[in-house]
């Protein structure tokens, strides 16, 4: 019958604790045993109980065993320690580098703006003019492309605005609407004529004549 697989937790139960601590411990070193034998190797193990008691296997003297150990386990740090001072000094130099080549990017900068230039050769100066020149044409091919960009803008937003202007004349005429100059002529006139509705009244169809008395007895 195969047994389930046990899940493996801290055992609540103090009793049952201690004896599968117990059984464990044995198989363990049982297990340390067999394996020394069966491939001629060196092997310890060490075990503290809940309650700090000491339980140990050595397939040989235990304090060879402890100092083998110590030796392996300094020569790891050892190593270790030799490959980060290793890294370490790999960082230095590569900072040394990177300095260098800032170094000697700041002094070509300073010599395209015309400055430290008591060490240059002609050769070198030669160089640094053909550079410059290189610079302001390209400084000046994308002025003008800017430039060119911002006219063809300009250029469709006045068709733009021409376009609406033609759309309302042509929606004026279409309707027989009077121009805005016109309409405000034409308001202007009104507020000054006369405001009792006789400005079309003819001047010689005004009474001009003075009589004196009530208007039945007029001839």
């Amino acid at each position: 019958m195969v047994r389930g697989k046990i899940e493996i937790t801290r055992i609540e139960n103090l009793t049952s604790r201690q004896v599968t601590f117990s059984k464990r411990r044995k198989g363990l070193f049982k297990k340390a045993h067999e394996l020394s034998v069966l491939c001629d190797a060196q092997v310890a193990a060490i075990v503290f109980s809940q309650k700090g008691r000491l339980y140990d296997f050595s397939s040989s003297n235990m304090q060879k065993m402890i100092e083998r150990c110590e030796i392996q386990r300094n020569e790891y740090i050892g190593a270790a320690n030799l490959q980060k001072q290793q890294y370490v000094q790999e960082l230095k130099n590569e900072t040394v580098i990177i300095m260098d080549k800032i170094k000697l990017l700041q002094l070509h900068s300073r010599k395209l703006m015309g400055q430290d230039l008591d060490s240059c050769s002609v050769e070198e100066l030669n160089q640094i003019s053909t550079k410059i020149e290189k610079s302001l044409t390209s400084v000046k091919s994308r002025k003008a492309k800017l430039n060119e960009d911002k006219l063809e803008k300009l250029k469709v937003e006045i068709a733009k605005e021409k376009e609406v202007f033609n759309e309302g004349s042509r929606l004026r005429q279409m309707f027989g609407a009077q121009p805005l100059w016109m309409q405000s002529r034409s308001v202007e006139s009104e507020k000054s004529g006369p405001s009792c509705g006789c400005g079309n009244m003819n001047i010689s169809d005004v009474d001009t004549d003075l009589s004196i008395g009530l208007p039945e007895s007029r001839v």
